[in-house]
């Protein structure tokens, strides 16, 4: 394990609402401890095991299609919850992050703690900014995150301290 915290961003800028992930991790800059590492992913699989494989604490933000949804509704799940919403049997170019979790456990590369923070997204038409349902929720969305690394670190320190 490496200590550290990390959080990922995932989505797509010019996806409209998928891009939420992404602005998330931008916005944390200077907000977040200097060792946290945050980075954006589009989500695949094997890149996303990639990213989480031996961290001690993951943070996963993205934005989620939610049916009947409400836009801008946020969510938070830990790594049970998300890996039941798997969808059953996925394409190769189908693995969502529920199929990812569950992926990720049988092949032993789960983190040591995942925590996945989402919003409902209302528009994910090619372009990019976000609609203005996940636009007002967005500054909640970062509080929650940076309050999850504060959380995640403090654990983490008195784990080894």
């Amino acid at each position: 394990m490496t200590g550290r915290v990390v959080v990922i961003g995932v989505g797509n800028p010019f996806r409209r609402d998928d891009g939420a992930g992404p602005a998330v991790v931008e916005a944390l800059g200077g907000q977040v401890p200097e060792d946290t590492l945050l980075t954006v992913s589009d989500g695949e699989p094997g890149r996303m095991l990639g990213l989480w494989s031996g961290q001690d604490s993951v943070i996963v933000v993205e934005t989620v299609h939610a049916h009947p949804g409400s836009p801008g509704r946020l969510h938070t799940l830990d790594a049970e919850q998300t890996a039941r919403c798997a969808t059953g049997p996925a394409s190769s170019h189908g693995l969502g992050l529920g199929e990812t979790v569950a992926l990720a456990a049988a092949l032993d590369r789960m983190p040591g703690e995942l925590v996945v923070h989402a919003v409902e997204g209302e528009d994910f038409g090619l372009g990019p900014g976000l609609s203005p349902p996940v636009r007002a929720a967005l500054p909640e969305l970062v509080h929650r995150v940076t309050t999850a690394v504060q959380e995640a670190q403090r654990r983490l320190c008195s784990r080894t301290g």
